[in-house]
C-alpha cells in the first residue's frame, strides 16, 4: 500500500517530464551535436534509473514499517 502511494506521484511526474521533454526537444535540437534530441535510448535510461530511485525510496521506510510489531506502534500512541 505504502509502495503503491508512493509511485503514484514519481509516475505522474515522470509521464509529466517525459512530455516536456519532448516538447522542448524542438528548442534543444541547436544545441546539441552528435545525438538526436528524441534519443530513446537515453530517455529509456533516465526513466528506468528515475523509476528505480522512486522505487527504492518507497521500498525501505515500507519495509522498515512492516518491521514493527504493531501492538507495539499501536501502544506508543
Amino acid at each position: 500500500m505504502v509502495i503503491g502511494e508512493g509511485m503514484r506521484p514519481v509516475l505522474l511526474g515522470l509521464g509529466l517530464g517525459l512530455g516536456v521533454a519532448l516538447a522542448l526537444t524542438r528548442i534543444m535540437r541547436s544545441l546539441l551535436f552528435g545525438v538526436r534530441p528524441a534519443d530513446p535510448l537515453t530517455f529509456a535510461f533516465n526513466w528506468t534509473v528515475l523509476t528505480l530511485v522512486g522505487l527504492l525510496a518507497c521500498y525501505l521506510p515500507a519495509r522498515r514499517a512492516a518491521r514493527v510489531d504493531p501492538m507495539v506502534a499501536l501502544r506508543y500512541e
